[in-house]
C-alpha cells in the first residue's frame, strides 16, 4: 500500500521520470563506475587515465608515461603517444576531445581498428574521471600544435584552445578530485605505485616514472626482462629450486601468448593471470590452457624418462606440480569476453587452445634441454604428491572422527539460529575472554562466534598436513564449511588443476569477521588469519566475503556522557567536542591523555584489548550493524599481496624489518 503524505497518496506521473543529462549520472552514482568513494575508488580514476597510455603503448604509438602527484592534491599523468584527437566529430558536431572527456561510452575501443587490442572496452574511463574531478585540464600535443580545454565538474569550462607550435606527440591530463565526492583526497605514491609496477612488468618496452612532489621522491617501472623479472619479484624472499624462470612466448589464432614461471623450495602455488593487462583474478579459459599443457608436458617427461615409476603407489597430479610455482601468464585477446561485469574471468575457448599447445611445445622442448632442471621439479613433486596422500589420509581420519556429530562443527563454535548465508555473520575472535564477551553481546539471531586460542600455525612455512594438525585451523575450516583448497577456480578434473574438495556454494556464512585485540599481538594474528585465507580459501577474499572488525581504542566520559575513539586524531576531536577544551600535547606532539582529561574534566580509558569491554560496550561499539566500522578486505593486486604475505611470514627477517620501517606511518593502531 502506498504511503500517505499528509492525507494525500504521492503521485507518480511522467515528470517523476527523471533524466540525467551528459555525466549527472556518474556524478549521483560514483560507486556504479569506480567501485567506491574511499581510496581505493580515489586511485582508481588515476588507473582509467594511466590505462588510456598503455592502449596507446599497445597499439605501438607510446613508449613514456609520466604520473606525477602535484603538492596541492592533483595528478598529471602524460604519454607520448598520438594525442587525442581535437577536430570536430563527425556526429556530434563538436571538437572530439571534449566528446572523449564529457560522453560515457565514447572512445576508440569499438570497432578494433584504431586499437586492435585494449583493456578498456567501455568508454567510461576518463570521461568518469572528468565527471568526478573538480577541475581537469587536457593538454593535447598533436600534428605540431598544443591544444588545451579545462573542464569543470565534467563540463567543458573553455573551448579546446590552440596555445601554439610543439615538438611533443601526446596527451596529458591532470585533474583534481572533488572532495565534494571523495571521503579523502591524498593520493598515496604507494598504492599507485603498486599497479604502475605492473604495468611496466607486462609490458616491457614501455618506461613509467612516478613522481611525488610533496615527498621529493621518484620512482621509475622499467624491466627489459619483463614477466621474467615480474616473477622474481614475487619470489623476492623465496628460495629458488631453479636460477632462472622459464620463459615461453608464442602466438595463435592471433593471440599473443608469454609465461615465466620459476619453483621455489615453499608450499604455496601462486599463479597470476592477465588479458590485456587486466588481472583476471578468477581465472578462466587461458588459465586452463597453462595449467593442463603443464600437468601433461611434466607428466609425460616424467614417465618417458623413469624419474616417476608406472605402477608407483603415489601418482604424481597436477597440484603436485604446481607446489612451489610461481608464474604470470599473460595473453593478448581482440575481443575478449569476460564472464561477469567484473573482467576477472575469461571465457574465450579459443585462448584455451592457444595457450595449450605455445606451453606444450615449449615447455617440452625446454625440459629435454635442461634434464637437470627437470629432475629437480619432478623429484619435488613426487615428495609433494607423498605429502598430499598424507594429508588425505589425515583428513578422512578428522572426517571420521567427527562423524558422530551430524554437522562436524567445532564445539567452541557459538552459532548463529538462521542459516540464510547471505544474513549470517561469524566472527573469529582472539581469546576466550573477549569470545566469552562477544558470545554475550552478539545478536544470536544472525551473529556466531568462533573463538580462538592463541595464534594459529604460520601456514606460510608448513605443508598442508601440518596444517590439518593444527586445532585451530580445523576449527575454522569446520566452521566455514568450504573446505580447503589452493585458492585455485572451483572446477571437475586434475588437468584444469582444479581442487573439488573446495566449494565456496556451501559458504555458511557471507561476513567473515576477524575480530582482534589493536595491539602487536592481535596484529600478528590478523596477519596469519589472513595469511591462512589468502592461501587456501582465496576465493573468500576474491568475491569480498571477508572483513576486518574496528574495535575502539578509547573511551572518552563525561558525566553520563560516553563516547569512544578509535584512534587518536578520533580522540582528539572528542576532547575539545566532550571537554571543550583544548587538547593536551606531550613533548613528540601526541596527546597526552592525562594532562587531557584533567583539563576537561574528561575520564579517558584506553581499551588494551577486547576482554577488557563488557558484552554492552562491544556489542554498541564493533558488532552493531548500526553503528560499527568493518574494512572489506579486497584483492587489488593479487601478486602484491603474495609477495607481501611472503615477507611478512616468511623465514628472510630483513626485508620483514624493511616492510615495518616504510609502512610505519600508516598502520592505524599500533601499540609498542
Amino acid at each position: 500500500m502506498a504511503k500517505e503524505i499528509n492525507g494525500t497518496a504521492p503521485s507518480y506521473s511522467e515528470s517523476s521520470i527523471k533524466v540525467l543529462e551528459g555525466l549527472e549520472a556518474v556524478r549521483k552514482r560514483p560507486a556504479m563506475y569506480i567501485g567506491d568513494v574511499g581510496s581505493r575508488g580515489l586511485h582508481h580514476l588515476v588507473n582509467e587515465v594511466v590505462d588510456n597510455s598503455i592502449d596507446e603503448a599497445l597499439a605501438g604509438y607510446c613508449d613514456k608515461i609520466d604520473v606525477i602527484i602535484h603538492k596541492d592534491g592533483s595528478v598529471t599523468i602524460k604519454d607520448n603517444g598520438r594525442g587525442i584527437p581535437v577536430g570536430p566529430h563527425p556526429v556530434k558536431k563538436v571538437s572530439t576531445l571534449e566528446v572523449v572527456m564529457c560522453t560515457l561510452h565514447a572512445g576508440g575501443k569499438f570497432d578494433k581498428q584504431t586499437y586492435k587490442v585494449s583493456g578498456g572496452l567501455h568508454g567510461v574511463g576518463v570521461s568518469v574521471v572528468n565527471a568526478l574531478s573538480k577541475w581537469l585540464v587536457a593538454n593535447i600535443h598533436r600534428n605540431g600544435i598544443h591544444y588545451r580545454q579545462r573542464y569543470e565538474l565534467g563540463k567543458p569550462l573553455t573551448p579546446v584552445e590552440e596555445i601554439g607550435k610543439t615538438k611533443k606527440s601526446g596527451t596529458e591530463i591532470t585533474f583534481m578530485p572533488d572532495n565534494d565526492i571523495f571521503k579523502q583526497t591524498m593520493f598515496r605514491a604507494d598504492t599507485m605505485g603498486e599497479r604502475l609496477r605492473e604495468l611496466a612488468y607486462l609490458n616491457k618496452s614501455i618506461k613509467i616514472t612516478l613522481t611525488d612532489e610533496d615527498e621529493g621522491e621518484e620512482e621509475v617501472f622499467h624491466f627489459k626482462g619483463g614477466l621474467k623479472d615480474f616473477v622474481k619479484y614475487i619470489d623476492t624472499n623465496r628460495d629458488a629450486l631453479i636460477k632462472e624462470p622459464i620463459h615461453i612466448e608464442g602466438e595463435r589464432e592471433d593471440t599473443p601468448v608469454e609465461l615465466a614461471f620459476q619453483y621455489n623450495t615453499s608450499f604455496a602455488e601462486s599463479i597470476f593471470t592477465y588479458v590485456n593487462n587486466i588481472n583476471t583474478h578468477e581465472g578462466g579459459t587461458h588459465l586452463i590452457g597453462f595449467k593442463a599443457a603443464l600437468t601433461r608436458t611434466m607428466k609425460n617427461y616424467a614417465y618417458k624418462n623413469g624419474l616417476v615409476k608406472e605402477n608407483s603407489k603415489v601418482k604424481i597430479e597436477g597440484e603436485d606440480l604446481r607446489e612451489g610455482l610461481t608464474a604470470v601468464l599473460s595473453v593478448k585477446v581482440a575481443e575478449p569476453q569476460f564472464e561477469g561485469q567484473t573482467k576477472t574471468k575469461l571465457g574465450n575457448s579459443e585462448t584455451k587452445s592457444a595457450v595449450e599447445s605455445i606451453v606444450n611445445e615449449h615447455l617440452a622442448l625446454y625440459l629435454e634441454q635442461n634434464p637437470g632442471i627437470a629432475k629437480r621439479i619432478i623429484e619435488k613433486s613426487v615428495r609433494a604428491a607423498e605429502a598430499r596422500e598424507a594429508a588425505r589420509k589425515a583428513r578422512e581420519t578428522m572426517r571420521r572422527k567427527n562423524a558422530l556429530d551430524s554437522l562436524s562443527l567445532p564445539g567452541k563454535l557459538a552459532d548463529c539460529s538462521i542459516t540464510d548465508p547471505d544474513h549470517c555473520e561469524i566472527y573469529i575472535v582472539e581469546g576466550d575472554s573477549a569470545g566469552g564477551s562477544a558470545k554475550q553481546g552478539r545478536d544470536r539471531q544472525f551473529q556466531a562466534i568462533l573463538p580462538l586460542k592463541g595464534k594459529i600455525l604460520n601456514v606460510e612455512k608448513a605443508r598442508l598436513m601440518k596444517i590439518l594438525e593444527n586445532d585451530e585451523i580445523n576449527a575454522i575450516i569446520s566452521a566455514l564449511g568450504i573446505g580447503i583448497g589452493n585458492g585455485n577456480e572451483k572446477g571437475k578434473s586434475d588437468d584444469t588443476g582444479e581442487d573439488e574438495k573446495y566449494d565456496l556454494s556451501k559458504l555458511r556464512y557471507g561476513k567473515v569477521i576477524i575480530m582482534t585485540d589493536a595491539d602487536v599481538d592481535g596484529s600478528h594474528i590478523r596477519t596469519l588469519l589472513l595469511t591462512f585465507l589468502f592461501r587456501y580459501m582465496k576465493e573468500l577474499l576474491e568475491k569480498g566475503h571477508v572483513y576486518i572488525a574496528q574495535p575502539p581504542l578509547y573511551k572518552v566520559k563525561k558525566s553520563s556522557t560516553e563516547r569512544y575513539a578509535f584512534d587518536d586524531d578520533e580522540l582528539r576531536e572528542l576532547i575539545k567536542e566532550v571537554g571543550n577544551t583544548k587538547v593536551a600535547e606531550d613533548e613528540s606532539g601526541d596527546v597526552d591523555i592525562e594532562a587531557s582529561a584533567k583539563r576537561g574534566g574528561l575520564t579517558i580509558s584506553r581499551f588494551k584489548g577486547l576482554g577488557e569491554m563488557n558484552p554492552d560496550q562491544l556489542w554498541s561499539t564493533t558488532m552493531n550493524p548500526e553503528t560499527r566500522t568493518l574494512l572489506q578486505v579486497t584483492m587489488e593486486n593479487a601478486a602484491e599481496a603474495d609477495r607481501l604475505f611472503s615477507i611478512l611470514m616468511g623465514d628472510a627477517v630483513e626485508p620483514r624489518r624493511q616492510f615495518i620501517e616504510k609502512n610505519a606511518k600508516y598502520v592505524r593502531n599500533l601499540d609498542i
